[in-house]
């Protein structure tokens, strides 16, 4: 819709959208095109739908929470590991390389990707386990991730949520295969977006690479240790051949990392470009009416990524120090909810007061699930420890 109250140079969106229809790859989504957002609002005039999308997340409470949220290791273990914002960001640029080389809307990928995990919980997938195990329906981190955008986020006076875009939403609850009643709406018989697709995909590379690079930071793997996939294992040795001798450790872990990040990248173009051309995709419509998710890895590069996962399993996720910090976070995340459970009178007040519409098991979730980890850990010694 032309806005006709500007000059034609200053109708900064409508140049946006046609530059999208002239640039983009038939099977991208438009911005122009999109279903909307479930409250009619009238259309911004210096960006484009997604654009719009994208900002209201970047700007919102939960995406600064995740700063002090945990990736693997607890954030007070060190500086430089992960947590789930620099996982977010990690995500959400190798979304937008690979969206980039097949012509998707990269605004629409990046809007998902920074969406992605708003719904997660402190102390990464511990937290989530523990939620899992004691609420009577599960927890699903895609399904929090969509009520946080839709209900908890509050930005507007007349109503809840970040009144996002179809498109967005939909990306949001296809994150998780898990399909709980909550994001089922979003699931129409066909396959999401194909930008939806990607950060699916990008979040995988992201997992493998950065927990390889914290666990050889962490001194959990050595050069030895990657010699049990041979193919890893070539990898080092290729880059390390190309440095001068006297090469740090430091040095050839970085060159290592981002020779496996080109190769992990590069199949996964090559592979969806592959898809695209056999099943004659060539709009929007034809992605979603695909038989099969269109992205994905090349049969040798699925089976290096399946090995790297269980490699990755037994020598990361299981190693002692990784299971002790587990441990003690499952302790105590699962001490507070039940110490709330039994007493919601604790809760704050503002929590309490949503008890009566929500129940106690659903305001439980969403107090516990958008707590940071260093909440957490002050919440628990306010409550437990007789100093504090």
């Amino acid at each position: 819709m032309t806005d006709p109250t500007l000059p034609g140079a200053l109708r900064t969106r409508e140049r946006l959208e046609l530059l999208e229809e002239g640039l983009l790859a038939p099977w991208a989504e438009r911005s122009a095109a999109s279903r909307g957002r479930e409250a009619p609002e009238r259309p911004a005039r210096l960006r484009t739908e997604f654009q719009r999308d994208r900002d209201r997340i970047l700007h919102c409470a939960a995406f600064r929470k995740l700063e002090y949220k945990t990736q693997v290791y607890v954030t007070h273990e060190g500086d430089f590991f992960r947590t789930r914002l620099t996982h977010t960001l990690e995500v959400a640029q190798i979304a937008r390389t690979i969206g980039r080389a097949l012509g998707l809307n990269n605004d629409l990928v990046e809007a998902i990707a920074l969406a992605h995990d708003l719904g997660h919980t402190p102390f990464g997938h511990t937290g989530e386990a523990v939620l899992d195990e004691l609420l009577a329906d599960g927890f699903e981190h895609n399904a929090q991730s969509l009520r946080v955008v839709e209900v908890l986020e509050e930005r507007f006076h007349d109503r809840p949520g970040l009144n996002l875009s179809w498109e967005v939403r939909e990306g949001i609850a296809h994150h998780s295969k898990a399909c709980s009643p909550a994001v089922r709406r979003y699931f129409n018989g066909g396959q999401p977006s194909l930008e939806a697709q990607v950060v699916d995909l990008a979040d995988e590379i992201a997992y493998n690479h950065h927990d390889l690079d914290d666990a050889l930071g962490m001194g959990l793997l050595t050069a030895e240790l990657l010699g049990e996939l041979d193919w890893l294992a070539a990898i080092w040795h290729e880059e390390r051949e190309r440095l001068p001798a006297g090469s740090t450790f430091s040095h050839v872990r970085n060159r290592f990392l981002g020779a496996l990040m080109d190769r992990m990248v590069d199949d996964a173009v090559g592979e969806i470009a592959r898809a695209i051309e056999e099943q004659a995709i060539d709009s929007p419509v034809a992605v979603r009416a695909a038989g099969g998710r269109l992205v994905r890895f090349s049969p040798p590069m699925d089976a290096c990524q399946r090995q790297l996962r269980d490699f990755l399993m037994a020598r990361v996720y299981r190693h002692p120090t990784t299971l002790r910090m587990q441990h003690k976070a499952a302790g105590f995340f699962r001490r507070l909810f039940e110490l709330y459970r039994g007493h919601p009178e604790l809760l704050p007040l503002v929590f309490q007061g949503r008890l009566e519409r929500d129940g106690l098991e659903r305001v439980l979730t969403d107090f516990l699930s958008g707590m940071t980890d260093r909440a957490c850990l002050q919440q628990y010694r306010e409550l437990f420890e007789p100093d504090a």
